[in-house]
């Protein structure tokens, strides 16, 4: 465990949707690391089967399928008390011009990335405040460089689109809960240095894009008991590039 009192999460329970990806491995790593218990959902059980850390104590994973269905996220979210954070990983990415994108791939972005952000800040908000006496928390959503810079995102439009939308979510529902003690914030990767994105880009410069690690640092600060302040922010983890 950590001795670093600023992360110390011991016995707090956190949601990490999209636990399984290479972010969300790492975010989750650390989170163990500094003595969270960690819900994964995922979303089928091949999924399940793939994350490394499927079998620690302190991890609990469910089969929930798609986080942009209302059944799923209450499957995901059920039984979770006290919940002190949630934090959402899972999304997907689709590279289209806009005039070669049919309907179902805008539609699969917008649900992917924005749809499930705002019904697990929902679950997450309702949990939070159900219990006068546990209320508070924190919240962390996943935008991305393109949902900031919105001209980096032509050729990805519906991506960037509904990644722009959880921004200005996180700003809204910063305000909309901060009497309830809860703080909503986000980060924004640029291109995350994970072996996917190697394979896709061989020819690209590795050592400019962020790690996984060092983002999931900035994540946990945000979902840490000692963010009293930080609220609304979308955080740019562009790392050099």
């Amino acid at each position: 465990m950590s001795d670093d009192p600023a992360m110390d999460f011991r016995d707090r329970h956190i949601v990490v949707t999209g636990g399984a990806g290479a972010l969300g491995t790492a975010v989750v790593a650390a989170l163990i690391e500094a003595g969270a218990i960690c819900h994964v959902p995922c979303y089928d059980q091949a999924e399940a089967q793939r994350f490394r850390l499927r079998d620690h104590k302190q991890v609990t994973l469910t089969v929930t399928g798609s986080l942009a269905d209302e059944a799923a996220v209450t499957r995901a979210y059920a039984d979770i008390a006290p919940l002190w954070a949630s934090i959402q990983i899972a999304g997907g990415f689709a590279f289209a011009p806009l005039r070669e994108a049919d309907i179902a791939t805008i539609r699969q972005q917008i649900d992917m990335n924005l749809v499930s952000c705002m019904l697990c800040c929902r679950a997450a908000v309702r949990a939070m405040t159900a219990n006068p006496s546990d209320a508070g928390g924190r919240i962390v959503n996943i935008s991305a460089r393109p949902g900031l810079e919105w001209r980096s995102g032509a050729n990805m439009t519906a991506y960037a689109a509904s990644k722009a939308g959880v921004a200005a979510f996180t700003a809204a529902l910063a305000e909309e809960v901060v009497k309830d003690g809860i703080l909503v914030n986000a980060v924004a990767p640029s291109i995350l240095d994970t072996p996917a994105n190697r394979q896709a880009m061989p020819k690209a410069d590795f050592a400019l894009w962020p790690k996984v690690e060092e983002v999931a640092a900035t994540i946990l600060f945000l979902a840490s008991p000692d963010n009293r302040v930080t609220r609304g922010a979308v955080v740019p983890v562009y790392g050099k590039s």
